[in-house]
């Protein structure tokens, strides 16, 4: 990212058209988590609620905040195409500062049921704001600002999250409990109410829209639609279990600082806290190591390490001292303590890489006359996995009698197999992850000059061929996915050959060995090209066998005749001599497995233009004398 681009997206901050509904968005989170930390330490450590029954209720109350969310959400987003928007959210905040003033009663009244109903209606408001913030965004930024927007909604969210947790721990040791609660949480809702007057007039987009108020029908048919798109429908899985497991490992924190840790609330505090900046941390390094681009190839990554992570969690538990109880400064020098903090972190850490990927996937690969209805149906989806959570752990750990570690390594187990099946029904997701792995072990790539690449609409790409994973290298530094034509012999080497079919790559032999698929590749590609996709070439024929160019074939001008699409010269620089290089034989060179290599594009060549000669020359041009 530029730092002009990185600069646009906090400048929002200050144009009231964005700001306003930032702050409403931040303050109505923080409220949400304020109460939410507050009332489970309550439930945990008040005495309110016998011992042997906590792990019931506090499961209990992570449920009812989620359930809204599974019955409302598809009345919400048709409410939020209907009528005006930003009215609509003051009526909300509304609501929010009666059920705030209901929440202190609650407390002050030490009523458990009435607690537990306050969590509800508070779920039930977060549920009728989601889809608005997420409309609004459209309605008041440019297309350009739309990424800048959403970047700063969830950097907001996770800050909040974390803030009103810590500030709910806090609130939660004081004498006067229900008196500060009560304050703060009315404070803050009446804060949210006045930042919500600054939001912009949004008009309705559906005004004449008839509202199925059956949650049920309008749930289904927002389902069946978002099943049509197979790898979208698995990725919301994919986002929704996460949200199962983090929910449920997070409502386990409070009892289990009280009965494995033999520590206090300032404890859980910590532990909340070191998982919500890590999932913080983890989501802002998504774009450093995907390049500034959707890399998917970093999904398998979260997951692995949030499973090994989990596990050693499960290990690092027994591994405590707990031979007296400890508040949380207490609790950082006791024997194992740093272990688990760190576990925690990593599972928030390789967290954020797991869903932020997949959340642009579904962003990018959604109609947009659908993209509001399939973030709908993710709401709903991730509120039904987060809802059995809190019943599967109630049955495990209220019925069954299992402890807390024990079920937490049976949840990071059920990630293993839930990722293992999603990657499965998804190969993409594996194919980025070799290249991933491939463009930041063996090899350090650098960029040149990918801006010539056009961002929609069919296009030639044309390059040198210096190695057998020069596709690979080309597709990780590419936003685009390409379908790369490739000699046979290439595209048939073991493990690369999953690589290439799942990407879509064609295969191609020479006339004269096998006219019949000679044509069929050249078929292909007319019809890769039809659709408006990216194909890239390698017109040498062959690998290099000393490092230089050899004459490019005609065949490029074929493809261009046939289907008259610019074409986009490219270069790989640095890789003679590496270890997929014939330099010295094939693999016979480990000294070169962290090779220095520029991926290099040229100034786009109009069909017209094009020669097999001129961009021969282009391309030598790019590479230099560096091969």
């Amino acid at each position: 990212m530029s730092q002009q681009e990185a600069s646009s997206q906090f400048s929002l901050l200050r144009e009231r058209r964005f700001a306003a509904l930032f702050h409403t968005q931040f303050l109505g989170a923080f409220n949400d988590n304020l109460f939410k930390a507050a009332l489970s330490l309550i439930f945990v450590y008040s005495g309110l609620i016998a011992a042997d029954a906590t792990d019931i209720f506090v499961n209990a109350a992570a449920g009812l905040f989620i359930l809204p969310f599974f019955l409302f959400s598809a009345s919400a987003g048709q409410l939020a195409d209907k009528f005006e928007k930003a009215k609509m959210v003051r009526i909300i905040k509304i609501m929010e500062i009666v059920i705030a003033l209901f929440g202190g009663l609650a407390v002050y009244l030490q009523s458990v049921p009435a607690m537990l109903t306050v969590l509800f209606l508070l779920g039930v408001q977060s549920t009728f704001f989601g889809p608005l913030k997420y409309s609004i965004l459209p309605q008041q930024l440019q297309e350009s600002e739309l990424i800048g927007g959403n970047a700063q909604i969830e950097m907001g969210t996770f800050v909040s999250i974390l803030l009103g947790t810590i500030a709910g721990g806090v609130v939660a040791t004081l004498t006067d409990v229900n008196l500060w609660l009560t304050g703060l949480v009315c404070a803050v809702a009446v804060l949210g109410y006045l930042a919500s007057r600054y939001i912009p007039e949004c008009p309705p987009t559906a005004p004449d829209l008839k509202i199925n108020w059956n949650p049920l029908s309008a749930t289904w048919e927002m389902m069946k639609s978002a099943r049509r798109n197979h790898t979208v429908f698995l990725s919301i899985l994919g986002i929704s279990w996460f949200w199962l497991l983090g929910s449920v490992l997070l409502a386990q924190i409070p009892n289990l600082a009280k009965v494995h840790f033999n520590a206090g609330p300032t404890v859980v505090t910590l532990i909340l806290a070191t998982f919500t900046i890590a999932v913080a941390l983890g989501s802002l390094a998504c774009e450093r190591l995907s390049g500034h681009k959707i890399e998917l190839g970093i999904v398998p990554l979260g997951a692995i390490g949030l499973s090994v992570a989990g596990i050693d969690l499960y290990f690092a538990i027994g591994g405590l001292d707990v031979s007296v109880a400890r508040e949380w400064f207490a609790f950082l020098g006791a024997h194992g303590a740093w272990r688990i903090l760190l576990d925690m972190m990593l599972i928030g850490f390789f967290g954020g890489l797991f869903i932020v990927p997949l959340y642009a996937l579904i962003q990018t690969r959604t109609e947009a006359s659908h993209r509001a209805r399939m973030i709908a149906v993710n709401n709903i989806i991730n509120a039904i996995f987060m809802v059995g959570g809190a019943a599967l752990a109630i049955l495990c750990l209220g019925i069954a009698g299992m402890t807390i570690p024990d079920f937490l390594l049976m949840i990071i187990l059920m990630n293993v197999a839930v990722s293992a099946f999603v990657f499965q029904q998804v190969p993409e997701f594996a194919m980025r992850f070799l290249i991933w792995m491939l463009s930041h072990s063996m090899y350090r790539v650098r960029h040149e000059g990918l801006d010539e690449i056009p961002q929609v609409g069919p296009a030639v790409i044309v390059c040198n061929h210096v190695t057998f994973v020069d596709a690979l290298l080309l597709a990780g530094a590419v936003r685009r996915p390409i379908r790369f034509v490739m000699f046979k012999p290439i595209y048939d080497i073991p493990v690369l050959n999953f690589v290439f079919r799942v990407g879509g790559a064609i295969p191609i032999q020479g006339e004269r060995e096998n006219k019949a698929a000679y044509d069929a590749a050249f078929a292909k590609i007319r019809e890769n090209l039809a659709a408006g996709e990216l194909v890239c070439i390698f017109p040498e024929g062959a690998l290099t066998r000393d490092g230089e160019i050899a004459e490019f074939r005609r065949g490029v001008e074929r493809i261009v005749e046939e289907s008259p699409v610019p074409v986009v010269p490219m270069a790989l620089q640095g890789l003679w001599g590496s270890f997929f290089s014939h330099a010295g034989g094939v693999f016979k060179n480990p000294s070169r497995l962290w090779s220095r290599v520029c991926v290099r594009a040229g100034r786009m060549i109009k069909p017209a233009e094009v020669t097999a000669a001129r961009l021969q020359a282009e391309v030598q041009a790019l590479r230099g004398d560096v091969c």
